[in-house]
């Protein structure tokens, strides 16, 4: 019975760890912005030039431009770590490599709309 408490308390253990150490982003589709992210009070990163925000982005997106590295640090550091950050580009790449440099900065929480602006202006 001991042995079993002890491994029983080992696995809890071990995956509650593992969850708490993501080192990749979620990946999250179109239904979930528009469920989870559309009107609400969520961190909407849209990591895109300026001039490509300016054409058009998600609900009340801010723009932290990927491209402009100096810029993209300091930006990104101003955003609550503990909270769920949503992340998107035009079409999946550059915000992989954000969420990427976002987990390796302490966010906690990272979702990846993978589909991008482009699928996004498609769909509306």
């Amino acid at each position: 019975m001991k042995l079993f408490v002890i491994l029983i308390f080992s696995i809890a253990s071990f995956v509650s760890c593992k969850s708490q150490n993501k080192e990749q982003p979620e990946l999250i589709g179109i239904e979930t912005i528009r469920t989870d992210v559309i009107g609400k009070d969520v961190q909407l990163v849209d990591v895109r030039t300026p001039k490509e925000y300016n054409t058009g982005h998600i609900d009340d997106a801010i723009n932290i431009d990927f491209l402009d590295e100096s810029t993209f640090t300091e930006k990104v550091s101003k955003l609550d770590k503990e909270k769920p950050v949503y992340i998107y580009c035009q079409m999946g790449g550059r915000s992989k490599k954000a969420s990427q440099k976002l987990i390796s900065m302490g966010f906690k929480t990272i979702y990846d709309y993978s589909g991008g602006y482009g699928e996004w202006s498609r769909q509306q």
